[in-house]
This record gives structure tokens, C-alpha cells and sequence, in this order.
């Protein structure tokens, strides 16, 4: 019996990546789109904020050289929504290079304790959490996959899932993001065998709006004491190594989930 010998495959020199999450002004996602605008990559920036996600592809585009062939779109979507899902990646279709990537950044807190948790908040915390990243997942793999060039999928979780709550989010965001971790892993058993890879990221405490906006001095120092560097991360920090991973370098990291949060959380 031969064994079929499978060689890395380069990436199209026209390509796209999705990037969830960026409508924030003071997110991650933006700093991830502006990360691979600079390695060459096209980017569909999607939020849920649309007006927001079309300002931010505005803003960029205008940045972007004249002889470049890139493109940037703002793509407004509900995650959740099967139905916005496709929509999206109708739009993205018709308008820019083949998706190669996806980074799936959007989601949102839970400050309930677990006896403030009801149904409601339950579902919407696992929906957005979990099912978004399913569905986004589940559109961008089908194009890859039809798109025979591989690709790469970077999923976030945190490090909430490994300590069960922390200053800003509580039980129900531990479990959502324990979910996208089995999640990762399981796309990356399903998905290998068609180049593609999925890994998933466990940021520690970063400067985002989504930990209460714009941190005091005061309130970083008082996080950073069990830091060993000393200090909250930069969503510039995690964008670093989003690039890496949806980089033809990453080509045989598939299944990992790498944290990044200065030593807070080593295991």
C-alpha cells in the first residue's frame, strides 16, 4: 500500500481573509486586519455593528496603495444567524479574492454568577460564543474546501476557560469558551485531511473595550500583579500571533491552543 505524500501548498497571491470582531474601535479585530493588509492579504472586516465594520473598510482602503489588488469590505452580520451567515459570505463571494482564512474574534461577556444565569442569557452567551463560531466556520471551510488551496482558521477562546471566571466574565463565558476550544479541536481532526488548519488563541487580560473599556492605571496595576510580565497585553500582541497563524509558516501547527497572557495562566 503507497502512502500519498502530501506537500504544503502555497497560498494564491489573491486572497481573503474573514476577520469577525472588527467593528470595535478599540478591539482586536481591527488590529488583526490591519496586521494581514500589511502581509498582502484582502480582508472582509464583519461585525455586528455593520455601519461600524463599512467605516473601519473605509478608512483603511483609503490607506491602502493604488497598485496593491487589494480589497477591504465592511460586512455587517449576526454571527448567530444562519441566515446572516450566508448572506455575508454571498456578499464576500461576489466581491473579493478567495477566502483562505478565518479569524473568528467576535463574542461576548458574562458577568452573571452562576446563579444570576438564566436561560436567556445562557443561550445568547452560547450562541454568539459557540454557534457563531460554528457557523463562520462552517461557511469559510466550504469555500477552502472547493477552493482546493487549503487554508487556515484561528478561533478565541480565553483563558477564562481554564480558571472558570475571572474580574469580567464569569460561568456561562468559561463554559461558551471551553466549547470553542473542543470546537477547534474537532475542526482540526475534520479538516486536515484538505490543508486546512484550526487553532485556537486563549488571550489573558488585553486593553479591549470588551473588559470594560479604557482600563485606569490604577486598575491594570492591580491586574498585573500575578502577570509575570507585569503588565495587561495589547491587542496589537495578539494580533502578532494571529498573523502567524493563518501564515503559510503555521502550515503544520493545527489542533493547538497557544495562550497569550504574559505567564498568567501556564499549564
Amino acid at each position: 500500500m503507497s502512502l500519498e505524500i502530501r506537500t504544503i501548498q502555497p497560498f494564491p497571491a489573491q486572497r481573503t481573509a474573514v476577520v469577525t470582531g472588527a467593528g470595535a474601535e478599540r478591539g482586536i479585530g481591527r488590529r488583526v486586519a490591519r496586521k494581514l493588509l500589511a502581509e498582502g492579504w484582502s480582508v472582509a472586516a464583519a461585525d455586528i455593528d455593520g455601519a461600524a465594520a463599512e467605516a473601519f473598510a473605509a478608512e483603511v482602503t483609503a490607506e491602502l496603495p493604488a497598485d496593491s489588488g487589494q480589497k477591504v469590505i465592511g460586512v455587517g452580520v449576526d454571527i448567530s444567524d444562519q441566515a446572516a451567515v450566508d448572506a455575508a459570505f454571498a456578499r464576500i463571494d461576489a466581491e473579493m479574492p478567495p477566502v483562505i482564512a478565518l479569524v473568528n474574534l467576535a463574542g461576548i461577556p458574562s458577568p452573571h454568577s452562576i446563579f444570576e444565569i438564566t436561560s436567556e442569557i445562557w443561550d445568547r452567551v452560547m450562541d454568539v460564543n459557540g454557534k457563531g463560531t460554528l457557523l463562520m466556520t462552517q461557511a469559510a471551510a466550504r469555500r477552502m474546501i472547493d477552493g482546493g488551496a487549503g487554508g487556515r482558521i484561528v478561533n478565541t477562546s480565553s483563558i477564562t476557560a481554564l480558571d472558570g471566571g475571572g474580574t469580567f466574565s464569569k460561568t456561562g463565558y468559561a463554559a461558551a469558551k471551553a466549547a470553542v476550544q473542543g470546537l477547534t479541536r474537532g475542526t482540526a481532526r475534520e479538516l486536515g485531511t484538505h490543508g486546512i488548519t484550526a487553532n485556537v488563541i486563549l488571550p489573558g487580560p488585553i486593553d479591549t473595550d470588551i473588559m470594560g473599556g479604557t482600563l485606569t492605571d490604577d486598575r491594570k496595576e492591580g491586574m498585573s500583579a500575578n502577570i509575570p510580565l507585569q503588565r495587561v497585553g495589547q491587542p496589537e500582541e495578539v494580533a502578532g500571533l494571529i498573523n502567524f497563524l493563518v501564515s503559510e509558516d503555521s502550515s503544520y501547527v493545527n489542533g493547538t491552543s497557544i495562550s497569550v497572557d504574559g505567564g498568567k495562566h501556564m499549564h
